[in-house]
């Protein structure tokens, strides 16, 4: 395969491997994994290192023998024979096997069940690799990703059609351009956000998470960007083809997602801002409870912006073209909820409304002896992983909600849940140590790989996010991470990583994920299989991380030795070159690091398997 420029900037994929392998140094310096992945330029980028004396971290050949007795040689004689993974069919390259468009028509259509997560059975799974479609390139880095993304990435024209007159989407040659346009704001998104700016607090860091609902191709978020502000963005997977997959290109936070019947994965408090532009979705309907959805999520004093219909209905009903009693009755449902959730009406103009969420339940007296004020009994509002969404109002904490600092002082300042001890077996001391445990960790990764923060990867994801360690240690305004937090973890922290001014996700590794094919450039998994040992098939989180992982993407595995044997052995199968290396503190640490890079191939001919 010839080799390929994925932009204007001269950056050739050759430069790319030379400043990859002189991160991973001593790992690739054989260099025959780049040599079969079609490029040809080992032996050349080699003697570059070698002229370069570039330093080496990485343990060439790491000895079970001498200090994990027996680790290595456990493994059963007929169990060392590698598993060959082969490509999926090319009709695969996009597939997201939990939303997958044919298994959702088999369920009902009422209350957008059949846009939830639906994951295949046992039986349906597939046991092969996503390809990359055919032309296939590296994404533009940041910050011109936000504004370009190759058309090879994500072959699909019709919104540039739908959305032609909305500035959404255009196609340019080989590439999409995002004007920074949308449904509600056609004078581009920086204006539209001048106009929320001038209501919220979103200038000296008091915004800092938000949560952009039904987000098209997320230019929101995208354009939040540079004014600090991180924004979570879902859509689902629906007649739009590629929304969350653009945005994911583009290099900003999404997820396939929707407000239906199931609690949004999000703690509770978690978001600053929550954020709705003609994003359909029936506000007024079904007692409030998407409403009271958003109230579970935004945390106390936090604003929601609603643009579009049914605000200024009475000027648009004709453009919309829905009857105006309709409109009225939807935005008098929207109000009356808003009054029982405790929002004070803080803006309407044009088609904009916002409204901010009381502090505290002492300033709600409102609602005190309303009837209709019901309370969700749940103990744990946290509680939501496929837990049905409810028609009643989440309660405010007990424990009084201590104030967030500004960002980014609130990235190491002390939680409230934790100062509060909310958080069981979380001190502020346990804080402090794991900070310091993971800037050390985090400057480990950055000798064996240096292009961390270099901008060469973006969209970063902890599969096991603990308190945040990992995604503050490397917060830059060049990357993001995405922080999970499996659903058995034992302790459950994501409130935490909020307001540390982060962001991130439930999910149950069990599972795939709620996301596109090659939508992140780098995964760190910290204890990932030794925290799912024996609850499901490793085989199968290896394959999901491949399909999420971009072609010549990076993953940090850091776990016990014998865990990571065994998980190097399965990796063998799967298209990635690998090298374990030693613990920071030295090879007498029972916990060791496997590093792993994805080689480049795409789709042709010759991808199709049985499956």
């Amino acid at each position: 395969m010839a080799s390929k420029t994925s932009s204007g900037d001269g950056r050739t994929r050759s430069s790319i491997q030379i400043f990859i392998v002189a991160g991973l140094c001593c790992f690739f310096y054989i260099l025959g994994a780049w040599q079969r992945s079609g490029f040809g330029k080992g032996d050349s980028i080699a003697l570059e290192i070698t002229k370069s004396g570039a330093e080496c971290n990485v343990v060439q050949n790491l000895s079970f023998d001498t200090h994990h007795g027996g680790d290595a040689r456990s493994i059963d004689e007929s169990d060392m024979q590698t598993k060959v993974f082969k490509p999926c069919h090319s009709r695969y390259t996009d597939y997201t096997p939990c939303q997958d468009q044919r298994r959702a028509m088999t369920f009902p259509r009422n209350d957008m069940i059949y846009r939830e997560r639906h994951c295949p059975p046992e039986e349906e799974k597939l046991h092969c690799l996503i390809p990359a479609p055919k032309g296939y390139v590296t994404p533009f880095p940041w910050p011109k990703s936000r504004d370009y993304v190759p058309y090879a990435n994500a072959p699909y024209k019709s919104l540039t059609v739908e959305k032609a007159i909305q500035n959404w989407i255009q196609y340019e040659g080989n590439v999409f351009r995002f004007p920074g346009g949308g449904t509600q704001f056609p004078q581009g998104a920086d204006k539209y956000i001048d106009q929320l700016a001038a209501v919220i607090p979103i200038k000296n860091g008091t915004v800092r998470t938000a949560l952009d609902t039904g987000c098209g191709v997320a230019s929101w978020g995208a354009y939040l960007w540079s004014r600090n502000v991180i924004a979570m963005s879902f859509a689902p997977r629906d007649s739009h083809e590629a929304q969350v997959q653009f945005a994911l290109e583009r290099g900003v936070p999404a997820v396939i997602g929707v407000l239906g019947t199931i609690k949004l994965p999000y703690p509770s408090r978690a978001f600053d801002m929550a954020h709705c532009s003609r994003c359909l979705i029936p506000w007024g309907a079904n007692g409030g409870k998407y409403l009271m959805e958003v109230d579970r999520v935004l945390r106390p004093g936090g604003y929601w912006v609603l643009s579009g219909p049914p605000i200024h209905w009475r000027s648009n009903y004709r453009s919309w073209q829905r009857p105006k009693e309709e409109l009225q009755e939807e935005q008098r449902n929207i109000e009356e909820t808003a009054k029982l959730l405790c929002w004070e009406k803080k803006y309407e103009k044009g088609e904009i409304a916002i409204w901010q969420k009381s502090m505290n339940a002492d300033s709600c007296t409102s609602r005190q002896d309303d009837s209709r004020a019901t309370f969700c009994k749940s103990d744990d509002a946290d509680n939501v992983w496929y837990e049905k969404m409810e028609g009643c109002i989440t309660p405010y904490p007990e424990e009084a909600v201590g104030e967030l600092q500004p960002f980014p002082r609130r990235l190491y300042a002390v939680p409230p849940r934790i100062a509060s001890g909310s958080v069981p077996g979380v001190s502020v001391e346990t804080y402090e140590e794991d900070n310091r445990v993971w800037k050390k960790h985090v400057n480990a990764y950055k000798k064996i790989n240096r292009l961390l923060d270099t901008g060469r990867y973006r969209n970063i994801m902890d599969m096991n996010a603990g308190l945040g360690g990992f995604a503050a240690a490397l917060h830059s305004p060049k990357l993001w991470v995405m922080n999970v937090m499996p659903t058995i973890a034992e302790k459950n922290t994501l409130g935490v990583i909020y307001e540390r001014g982060l962001v991130g996700i439930y999910h149950d590794w069990c599972e795939p994920f709620s996301t596109y094919p090659r939508t992140y450039d780098l995964i760190h998994a910290n204890g990932v299989f030794s925290l799912y040992k024996d609850k499901c098939n490793a085989e199968d989180i290896l394959l999901e991380m491949d399909r999420i992982l971009r072609p010549e993407g990076a993953v940090i595995f850091r776990d016990e030795v014998d865990t990571l044997v065994k998980v190097k052995k399965i990796i063998g199968g799967m298209r990635w070159d690998t090298k374990m290396v030693d613990h920071e503190d030295g090879p007498l640490v029972p916990e060791k690091i496997l590093v792993a890079v994805k080689q480049y191939w795409a789709a042709d001919g010759n991808s199709t398997s049985t499956q």
